[in-house]
């Protein structure tokens, strides 16, 4: 069986037409590229300070979040002060608190909400941190 060195392509192709092959591979990188938006985590940005002594809570909180521009969310709704006392008064006094304060916040306004939360009369207070 001989087989031929040079093998040629057919009479009147001189090249390969690689266009399909661009289209498949745009559309490959076009997949990607929307499945990969999907994937954005929604909330508030909140670089919390570290702590050696940090624990894993397990039980459900109510989440009071300070922003670094010390703006106050309540489960991730803006809130002032004056509603955040509001809010507080509704709920029973041995509701767990979870306090989610950026490392770049006033402490003032940290100490604000930790006081409003003890004049209430809430015991259970967290401050939230990442563990080292």
């Amino acid at each position: 069986m001989r087989f031929k060195r040079h093998i040629e392509l057919e009479h009147g192709l001189k090249q390969i037409d690689i266009a399909p092959l661009i289209d498949m591979v745009f559309q490959l990188l076009i997949f990607f590229m929307l499945t990969s938006s999907f994937i954005i985590q929604t909330g508030i940005r909140v670089n919390l300070p570290k702590a050696i002594t940090s624990e894993i809570t397990k039980t459900q909180n109510i989440q009071i979040s300070i922003s670094a521009e010390n703006i106050l969310y309540l489960n991730d709704n803006v809130v002032s002060l004056q509603e955040l006392k509001k809010f507080l008064k509704t709920i029973p006094k041995d509701t767990p608190i979870l306090i989610k304060a950026d490392r770049r916040a006033v402490l003032g306004r940290v100490v604000e909400v930790w006081d409003i939360l003890r004049d209430i009369g809430f015991s259970h207070i967290n401050i939230a941190t990442t563990q080292l």
